[in-house]
């Protein structure tokens, strides 16, 4: 297991977070920049996890 994968599952985390707070704010132009930046890492996690199996 890469010790990559720790970092990106908080990134997650946090930004799952941060993308439901400014949902919540009425902040969709900082929600759609959260959205981007999960999903990004989402993938980056995956080629981690790929990478490594």
């Amino acid at each position: 297991m890469s010790r990559l994968v720790p970092l990106y599952l908080g990134g997650i985390v946090l930004n799952g977070g941060a993308l439901a707070f400014a949902v919540l704010e009425g902040e969709y132009l900082f929600a759609g920049a959260f959205l981007f930046v999960l999903i990004y890492l989402s993938v980056r996690l995956r080629m981690v996890r790929a990478e490594s199996a």
